[in-house]
């Protein structure tokens, strides 16, 4: 039961990390705010993974083509979703946009049945579903026709970026092998680097304004790293002990946290379906832990 932890200071931290990408996007372009999640999460990330095997000594890993293409596959997917889900912020308002980045928990549990053998029992399904409805309620989102066709399509793609994000960084882990947290936190170090370098590479050839805009807020710009990094601790470590359905599911309480950040941070007006979403994300959170 370790992940579940894991999973809430998880879903926490990405909470207030939405909310620094959301403020900094009024100010940089997209590329630029997806690149903040990454530039400073890296040495924080190589800092974590020292102090563990300072800690307790452990093995050091074996790695494999099949390890760095999962890796590889996984930054990207993170860099679109990221990316998507910025562009989603200024469409609509910043519980809605979370909402339908939320549909990534039962993206992933369809894609884990499908190709990752990663299947769910009845209780299971029945949380994700539950989870997937509350999500819904609660960012706001009451009738889908009143919602234009980009805002759905990039609300979906986001999830789904997410949930082969989640999926690819569950299979590398597993490719490792090390014992808990040492392939979770190997992990987390390649992918945020891996990121870091091809985004700071492709705003240099392309945009050096937006990454010098980027350059010049330090501190938005390490506050949203500095969640992003502890964020993304808590989603890889849960990942590498439960499947990612599981994880993602549970960590959908994010959306509790998203709407007090959203009533008392951005003064934003909320729908009144609150009291049922809630009662519907307890209810799927507990059907996911037990099952």
């Amino acid at each position: 039961m370790l992940w579940i932890p894991f999973t809430l200071m998880a879903a926490f931290m990405q909470a207030w990390r939405n909310a620094f990408q959301k403020q900094l996007s009024k100010e940089v372009k997209s590329a630029g705010v997806t690149l903040a999640r990454f530039i400073w999460a890296g040495p924080l990330a190589g800092a974590y993974l020292w102090g563990l095997y300072q800690w307790q000594p452990g093995e050091l890993p074996r790695f494999t083509p099949l390890f760095f293409g999962y890796i590889l596959a996984a930054s990207v997917a993170q860099i679109l979703a990221t990316n998507l889900m910025v562009k989603l912020f200024q469409l609509k308002n910043f519980a809605i946009g979370v909402g339908l980045a939320k549909s990534e928990a039962i993206l992933a549990a369809a894609l884990g049945v499908v190709f990752f053998s990663a299947p769910l029992t009845a209780l299971g399904w029945l949380g994700v579903l539950l989870g997937a409805v509350a999500v819904f309620l609660l960012s706001g989102v009451k009738k889908l026709r009143g919602l234009s066709w980009r805002t759905l399509a990039l609300g979906l793609g986001s999830g789904l970026a997410f949930a082969l994000t989640s999926l690819w960084v569950r299979e590398a882990s597993l490719e490792l092998g090390l014992p808990f947290p040492y392939g979770a936190a190997w992990v987390l170090l390649l992918v945020i680097s891996l990121q870091t370098l091809l985004l700071t590479g492709w705003l240099w050839l392309k945009d050096r304004a937006t990454l010098r805009a980027l350059l010049a807020r330090p501190r938005l710009t390490l506050l949203i790293s500095g969640c992003s990094c502890l964020g993304s601790i808590g989603w890889f470590t849960a990942m590498s002990l439960e499947t990612v359905a599981m994880v993602k599911t549970l960590g959908q309480v994010e959306v509790l946290f998203t709407l007090l950040i959203s009533a008392f941070f951005f003064k934003e007006v909320l729908a009144r379906n609150d009291q049922l979403g809630l009662a519907l994300i307890v209810t799927a959170a507990l059907c996911v832990m037990w099952s």
